[in-house]
């Protein structure tokens, strides 16, 4: 009976120290495990022409003249920019974007382009005058405003430009700031006095026999455009056919006449003054335009001069669009 006890308590000490053994060692595998994972922290690399950077575990970053490179461990970003313009591209699989196929696997966002206008630039084109039922013929007492339009000369510097697209790059608003200039070239031998109050013919040169060979109108303006611009892209998408449509309100900075005489005397007159030249205006304005060739046409239904201070005329001009600075 005692022999059977002795057996029985070694029986039961020898399997709790094999217990025990077993419990250490797999302590001891558990810790082996957890120093490796604190040991080997995850590194990411990057892939780069010119740089390789380990910077932080979770996020990995180079970069490149026009190429940067980000890695988030297995997922890849790319962003390129090229011509002026910004693309990102993730060319691996990833849940995160809710890829449902193989087939989605890839894909490429690009920034949108802005909206860019066309007023700023150099315009060089032709005025005239229309009377109150809008025919170019002067007649009567307005025969004295008839023109040589092949002399009559638009010049218009726009120094300044302002575009706001409607969410798109094809549909927009245009505002500035420019500067116009205006030479009338009368037909007749005749210039335009004050006279009362009111803006007549001046015959002075036709009394006095003089050869009149030139005789003009000159005006400058400060102007703010308002323009709505549709864009209709081609096959080359960096030239675009436009199409703007919108007013051009005017503030006048200044006028003058000149006339060039010969005869008993030769000589130049040239008198400033405003003649009653209506200090504000507005044109109506409608422009279009594909690659070099670009056209404006402007009409002001504001009177030359104000009412009842001058002869009834109403300008428009109508001209290319010789240099854009957009």
């Amino acid at each position: 009976m005692k022999n059977l006890l002795v057996i029985s308590l070694a029986l039961i000490l020898g399997s709790s120290v094999i217990a025990q053994d077993t419990l250490n060692n797999k302590l001891k595998e558990l810790e082996k495990v957890d120093s490796t994972l604190i040991s080997e922290p995850a590194q990411t690399e990057v892939e780069s022409t010119s740089l390789k950077v380990a910077e932080k575990p979770d996020t990995i970053k180079s970069s490149s003249s026009d190429t940067t490179t980000i890695r988030f461990g297995k997922r890849k970003v790319i962003v390129i920019e090229k011509d002026g313009s910004t693309s990102i591209e993730i060319p691996e699989r990833s849940e995160a974007y809710g890829f449902e196929s193989d087939d989605d696997k890839d894909f490429t966002y690009k920034k949108k382009p802005s909206f860019k206008g066309h007023w700023a630039g150099f315009e060089w084109g032709f005025n005239g005058f229309m009377d109150p039922n809008h025919s170019i013929n002067m007649k009567d007492d307005l025969k004295f405003m008839e023109l040589r339009q092949g002399r009559s000369w638009n010049i218009n510097l726009n120094i300044m430009q302002y575009s706001l697209g409607f969410g798109t790059d094809k549909i927009g608003l245009v505002t500035g700031l420019g500067f116009e200039f205006n030479d009338y070239h009368f037909r007749n031998q005749t210039s335009i006095k004050v006279s009362d109050g009111i803006t007549v013919v001046d015959s002075f040169y036709i009394d006095n026999n003089l050869n009149v060979t030139k005789t003009k109108l000159s005006t400058s303006h400060l102007t703010v455009p308002l323009l709505l611009e549709f864009q209709i892209p081609t096959s080359n998408d960096r030239h675009r056919i436009f199409f703007s449509t919108g007013v051009i309100g005017g503030v006048r900075l200044g006028t003058h006449t000149k006339v060039l005489y010969e005869g008993a005397g030769k000589g130049e007159d040239k008198k400033r003054g405003d003649y009653n030249l209506s200090a504000f205006r507005y044109a109506v304005t409608a422009r279009v335009g594909y690659r070099g060739l670009k056209l404006f046409a402007n009409y002001y239904p504001t009177p030359l001069f104000e009412k009842e201070k001058g002869p009834e005329v109403y300008p428009f001009s109508i001209g290319l669009i010789l240099l854009s600075f957009n």
